[in-house]
């Protein structure tokens, strides 16, 4: 017998929730394990026009576990948390290996794949076979939080542990793909952050931050900390409307993309273009400085310092390893960070 919580929720979807989705209505886990991974701390407005051009390039397995990493890091260029596509690409190439191409049943060999954490593998098996394991994500855990009274930080590991509990508990035997996609839908339209529709909300009946006007006090948060802030300055070169990028190490922020050269603040520009990059710079043509770029991330927030330097003669060419000379007209379909494509496509603009 499924518990009213469950009930809930359940009918609520069948009525209100979403059901138009482009990953939804199918059984196909490869498809779901896309749109899941995308949706990992971003938002389904963000996710949808990426998600139709990743899979119309990779629409199976087979084909992103046989692309070029660059192609797939691409199609993901300005979606952020690039973790997630290295992973994807790893993964794809495990199936293949591991599992024949077919993307694996068993809840533990999904859990097993990288970039998929407990909660993700839980959601794939409801939605592509029909198995009844709970969720826990962050529109999750304030539904919990409010509907169950959860005092403290969700974050804690005593707090999330206490969730797991209830998400096991609640989790129904049957329906669970409505359920699952209910809890989703209920996190992401009505119990929101800021302004939560607490009137439209099924369970405000037995909700305790709804009855004990507690709803601004929950979720729990950690003590706020002041966000860290870095600057840093990168080379733009360019010659013959073309500039030069670099692939940036496989970890870190941007990891595994091609992005425009970094330098502290206080280095010579002029001195690391030519001993770096073994450029000869225009005579008579000193660095500009392009507008500077503001970009947050989840830790901090950067500032980009941009400087333009004229190249009359270049030694580096693109067979170099991990060097590329791109076109300006070229910059659109790059894989490159969104504050780096950004400073790009001003240039090649002021350059028309």
């Amino acid at each position: 017998m499924q518990a009213k919580f469950a009930k809930n929720i359940i009918a609520w979807q069948r009525r209100s929730g979403r059901h138009d989705l482009p990953w939804q209505n199918t059984r196909d886990a490869y498809r779901i394990w896309v749109s899941e991974i995308m949706l990992q701390q971003t938002q389904v407005s963000a996710v949808i026009g990426y998600y139709a051009r990743f899979m119309a390039r990779f629409p199976d397995i087979a084909t992103l576990a046989a692309a070029p990493i660059d192609d797939v890091m691409q199609h993901w260029a300005g979606l952020g948390y690039y973790a997630r596509a290295r992973n994807l690409h790893k993964a794809a190439l495990l199936v293949v290996d591991q599992f024949g191409g077919e993307f694996p049943r068993a809840y533990e060999d999904v859990w097993s794949l990288p970039g998929i954490g407990r909660s993700t593998a839980a959601a794939i098996c409801a939605f592509a076979y029909g198995e009844s394991r709970a969720i826990l994500d962050g529109n999750v855990k304030r539904v919990f939080a409010r509907n169950f009274g959860i005092d403290g930080d969700v974050r804690a590991r005593a707090i999330e542990d206490a969730m797991w509990d209830v998400a096991e508990r609640e989790t129904p035997t049957h329906e669970i793909e409505a359920y699952t996609q209910g809890l989703m839908d209920l996190g992401a339209t009505l119990c929101t952050r800021g302004t939560p529709s607490c009137l439209l909300c099924p369970l405000r009946e037995n909700c305790v931050a709804f009855n004990e006007g507690r709803i601004a006090e929950l979720p729990g948060k950690s003590p706020k900390k002041e966000t860290p802030h870095r600057e840093t300055r990168m080379l733009v070169m360019v010659s013959a409307g073309e500039v030069l990028i670099e692939r940036r190490p496989p970890t870190g922020i941007w990891g595994g993309l091609w992005s425009l050269p970094e330098i502290a603040l206080d280095a010579d520009v002029m001195a690391t273009a030519k001993s770096r990059y073994l450029v000869t710079t225009s005579r008579g043509r000193r660095p500009r400085p392009l507008t500077e770029v503001e970009h947050g991330f989840t830790h901090y927030s950067l500032t980009i310092y941009p400087v333009e330097i004229p190249v009359s003669k270049r030694q580096l060419h693109t067979a170099e390893p991990g060097v590329m000379w791109l076109n300006l007209a070229d910059i659109s379909n790059a894989a490159l960070p969104a504050p780096v494509k950004k400073i790009l496509l001003a240039l090649a603009q002021d350059k028309r």
